[in-house]
């Protein structure tokens, strides 16, 4: 290969890579959308926003699709490497991620449904507001770390999910004396809990993806705490047996 095919394959390659970044971003933004258009129905008990969202989340999945069909063939035909390679990978991965942020926006559009239909009083508004207004900085904070790989914005990410998982708390305990006084609040109750899980859970996925930026920026993987228990003498005992003979992964 010329150096001229080898440069116009190059440039090609960065060029598919800006692609797939900017559809990535495109899904986030959608996902994004989707949960505050179901938070806001949900608030003002408006059945079109639900059902607008329940619709919405179709495009979502297409992204899904198209990210993921996107990342194979750049892996496939172009055989990347190292930070590249990387970013391919978590690509796909943080687009799982994403269409489940859709799926639970779904559910909290299908909650507000059910409440509107049951013209419920009873709802924890700043408890859920201030849930969702984190969440959603969270997965946007996360997308911004993992495009321009910042390790330490993907660490900030992940450190976030704390205050969410204690507002999560705190919205069980506010239903659970509501259900106590008075039983005909059950119901209501536990669908604005199920609202509450679902934006626990938004939380947690955005948190995957300040993981997968930190495992971008730097190489290295803090899922379950990997980080931590990387210099355990548990952990240092396998690495050094692993460094003899060798073994084989299940």
């Amino acid at each position: 290969m010329s150096p001229a095919e080898t440069a116009t394959g190059f440039r090609h390659f960065h060029e598919q890579l800006a692609t797939l970044k900017r559809r990535l971003l495109d899904m986030s933004e959608r996902a994004e959308a989707l949960i505050d258009l179901a938070v806001d129905a949900l608030l003002t008990r408006d059945g079109a926003k639900a059902e607008a969202v329940i619709a919405g989340d179709r495009e979502v999945d297409l992204l899904e699709l198209e990210v993921e069909e996107r990342a194979v063939n750049l892996i496939a035909l172009q055989q990347p490497m190292a930070r590249d390679l990387r970013f391919i990978i978590s690509a796909i991965k943080i687009s799982s991620d994403l269409e489940r942020v859709g799926d639970h926006a779904v559910n909290i559009a299908q909650s507000a449904q059910r409440l509107i239909a049951s013209r419920a009083a009873i709802t924890p508004d700043p408890e859920i507001e201030d849930m969702a207004r984190r969440a959603r900085k969270m997965l946007a904070d996360a997308l911004d770390a993992f495009v321009r790989a910042d390790g330490s914005l993907g660490r900030e990410v992940c450190k976030a999910d704390d205050q969410v998982d204690a507002l999560h708390d705190s919205v069980f305990r506010i239903l659970l004396t509501h259900m106590m006084a008075d039983a005909r609040t059950i119901t209501p109750s536990l669908e604005l809990f199920l609202v509450s899980r679902n934006l626990e859970r938004v939380a947690d996925l955005a948190t995957n993806i300040g993981e997968d930026a930190v495992f971008l920026a730097e190489g290295k993987q803090i899922k379950h705490r990997a980080e931590e228990l990387a210099g355990t003498p548990a952990t240092a005992s396998a690495a050094g047996s692993g460094s003899g003979a060798g073994t084989s992964r299940p």
